[in-house]
């Protein structure tokens, strides 16, 4: 039996503190689920837990840099699970997921870094397979609302039509919250390391991108790049900045689960804007400014200047209110090969990316802890719908205040 069963590592992180309160809420310091906190500084993982109250002082604090390959593997070594906030990932994350594959243990994480992703599982899957290790990434906004969405209208279609949506469609509906210097730290990254490396461009462009080498090919997969109307939705649409990472994350799941969604499913995701000439106008509005944005962030000077006088530094992020007030509302549109439809909701009660977030990643690193033994999955890299499936979303439902239910 392991010293812990999860272990939060980069827990003095903006999104490591906040999913670091909710275990402790959740689950004590002295109760059957045994937690540690895990960073390089003890001072300000001292700190952290002493901020808890006076009754997490009996919290175990474990130190380890995110560099040290020696300290992490020791790491590794005491845990079932690592739960991982260090980003981004593509510039702190290797060596972690590195050790966890070589010795077994257990990994979540939540990352949005498509392109970190694609090359952890070049380098790692084989050896994660013959160790045992489940690596299951993007455990946090992105993609558990996407992913999870698709997996329960896939199971809610099989259940009354008997075969699967082979077109879905996600529309963000209500999108409130605010925006961290780590998540910007990452972004700026990916669309830099695209930039300069056209390898990185093309798998980035493809949505097959993260897929099993036998499954690299399908169909051709819809994208909204600029404004546009969705009849079942009856709502204008604009791009959502975050369909990048989710629809990979989707198709992904299609694949390890033999295309159980269909050969030729279709996947895409936006945000609805409204009906008429306002959500039109809203729609186009924001596409040009996403794209703006995007372009300005592929150019050096202009991605510097952005990173020191626009978007938030490292460590800021929405305050403890903003986050109380934030929630978020996704439909999910299916369609089965034979015409018949379903429309699914997901919805989350604080700030997506940071206190539904926390909450998210904390129940999943439990659920990999405590649902998931290791004869009933085996090691390898997974995601949230295929690694954890109906026992997350019946944790995230009971625990996380989000909600899955069918709607139409």
């Amino acid at each position: 039996m392991s010293q812990y069963q999860a272990v939060v590592f980069g827990a003095t992180s903006f999104v490591g503190q906040i999913l670091a309160r909710y275990l402790f809420q959740r689950h004590g310091a002295n109760g059957s689920f045994r937690w540690a906190l895990a960073g390089r500084s003890r001072g300000k993982l001292e700190q952290l837990r002493d901020s808890l109250g006076a009754d997490a002082a009996a919290l175990p604090l474990v130190i380890a840099d995110a560099a040290d390959t020696a300290a992490l593997r020791k790491l590794c070594e005491s845990a079932d699970v690592v739960i991982s906030t260090v980003g981004p990932y593509a510039l702190y994350g290797s060596p972690l997921v590195q050790a966890c594959a070589e010795t077994g243990t257990d990994y979540c994480d939540l990352t949005g870094e498509v392109q970190w992703i694609w090359r952890m599982i070049a380098a790692h899957e084989d050896t994660a397979r013959r160790s045992g290790a489940r690596i299951v990434h993007c455990c946090g906004y992105d993609s558990i609302p996407s992913d999870l969405g698709v997996h329960f209208l896939q199971k809610e279609s099989l259940r009354e039509f008997g075969e699967p949506c082979t077109r879905v469609k996600m529309r963000v509906k209500t999108l409130r919250g605010g925006f961290s210097g780590g998540t910007a730290a990452s972004l700026m990254n990916a669309v830099a390391e695209s930039a300069r490396d056209p390898a990185v461009r093309r798998m980035m462009g493809d949505p097959y991108g993260i897929c099993p080498p036998e499954f690299s090919q399908g169909p051709r997969q819809p994208n909204v790049t600029f404004a546009e109307y969705d009849e079942d939705a009856r709502s204008w649409l604009s791009p959502f900045v975050m369909a990048a990472i989710n629809t990979r994350v989707v198709h992904r799941s299609n694949a390890l689960t033999g295309r159980s969604y269909g050969a030729d499913f279709r996947y895409d995701e936006a945000v609805m804007t409204g009906p008429g000439l306002k959500g039109r106008l809203v729609a186009s509005g924001t596409a040009l400014g996403l794209g703006g944005f995007i372009a300005a962030t592929a150019v050096g000077p202009t991605r510097r200047l952005l990173e020191k006088y626009v978007v938030p530094q490292p460590g800021e992020g929405p305050t403890p209110e903003q986050q109380e007030k934030g929630r978020f509302d996704h439909r999910v549109f299916g369609e089965t090969a034979s015409g018949r439809k379903l429309v699914v909701k997901v919805t989350g009660d604080r700030d997506p990316g940071y206190g539904s977030t926390g909450k998210m990643l904390g129940e999943a690193g439990a659920c990999l802890a405590l649902d998931k033994p290791k004869d009933q999955l085996a090691g390898g890299f997974w995601t949230p719908a295929t690694a954890l499936g109906d026992a997350l979303v019946q944790r995230l439902v009971a625990h996380a205040g989000l909600t899955f239910e069918r709607v139409g």
